[in-house]
Parts: C-alpha cells; sequence; structure tokens
C-alpha cells in the first residue's frame, strides 16, 4: 500500500480530530479542570488537528472575552496530561490515547482582516465599478 502524497488530512484524521474536540469540549464544560482562569473563563475549540500516526493532537482555542489569550493557552497546556486522562472514556475506541496540544486559534483574526478589507472604500469602489460594467 503506498502512502498518499497529498499533505491534506485524511478522512481518518478528521474523524478523529472531531471525536477528541468534543471529548475535549466536554471535560471543559463540565469543569473538570481545577484552574481558577480556565474554570471562569468560556473556550471555544474551533478545530483538532491529528498528526498522521493520530497520536498528536493540536486544539486551536479562542478564549472569549479574555485580552490575555497566552495565559489562558499556557494553563491549558499545563493542565493537557490531566485533559488527556479524562478523554479516555469517550475515546476507549482509539489504540494510543493522544497527546494534547494547545495553540491560539488566529482564524477569527485573519477573518476580521479580510472583512475589514472587503469594506475598506478602495475595494468598494472597485467592486461598485465592476457592477457598472457588467450593466
Amino acid at each position: 500500500m503506498t502512502k498518499p502524497t497529498s499533505s491534506a488530512p485524511s478522512q481518518r484524521m478528521l474523524r478523529v480530530g472531531e471525536q477528541v474536540r468534543s471529548a475535549i469540549t466536554q471535560v471543559l464544560q463540565r469543569g473538570e479542570v481545577r484552574d481558577d482562569l480556565i474554570e471562569r473563563t468560556v473556550i471555544s475549540i474551533s478545530e483538532v488537528r491529528m498528526s498522521p500516526d493520530l497520536k498528536i493532537a493540536t486544539a486551536f482555542v479562542t478564549p472569549l472575552g479574555v485580552a490575555d489569550h497566552g495565559a489562558v493557552i499556557e494553563a491549558l497546556n499545563r493542565h493537557a496530561k490531566y485533559i488527556r486522562g479524562r478523554l479516555g472514556p469517550q475515546l476507549r475506541q482509539m489504540k494510543y490515547m493522544p497527546e494534547v496540544r494547545f495553540r491560539d486559534d488566529t482564524s477569527f483574526d485573519n477573518y476580521q482582516k479580510i472583512d475589514a478589507l472587503l469594506r475598506s472604500p478602495e475595494v468598494s469602489r472597485d467592486l461598485e465599478d465592476d457592477n457598472d460594467q457588467d450593466q
């Protein structure tokens, strides 16, 4: 069997990543992590990317309503081994429990920048010119 040449995630990686995302979300919602910063912060997990061997799960998180995302990410990474242990019941079908790493999700910032660019006067003017030519 040959390895895929594409760097895109496989269906299996996507499916397992979604299962891990759901399991981490449940652990955080139940308040199982005893850390004041984590307990008082609403944390959104937008995506979990799995390594090809499914042994490393990188969770992209966005702490909502907190200016310093770094402190929350650091707290989550401090408790990563505990969270990994709490994932067991929901991921018991996996041969190996993945190591969990937390990273700040900057995709929302990128979306805001793109939205601001599209709403800028220069782009709006160009879009209006294109609409006038079409008619």
